[in-house]
């Protein structure tokens, strides 16, 4: 699996940091930084919660 954040649609609000914050961090800069782009198996049900709760719709898994 790997993680992909559409930069175009993301405001950084935090949501997917609060559900995943091993793989999301907003820094003191306002900014999102995706922490680990492929995840393993343990934070695969974090990371779905994480897409399916972002309010921006920013967030996708390529399976791969």
């Amino acid at each position: 699996m790997k993680v992909t954040v559409d930069f175009d649609l993301c405001t950084s609000n935090a949501v997917c940091m609060s559900i995943v914050p091993e793989v999301f961090e907003v820094r003191d800069d306002g900014f999102l930084y995706v922490l680990n782009e492929h995840p393993g198996p343990e934070y695969e049900a974090k990371v779905r919660e994480a897409v399916a709760s972002c309010p921006n719709g920013a967030i996708s898994i390529d399976e791969e």
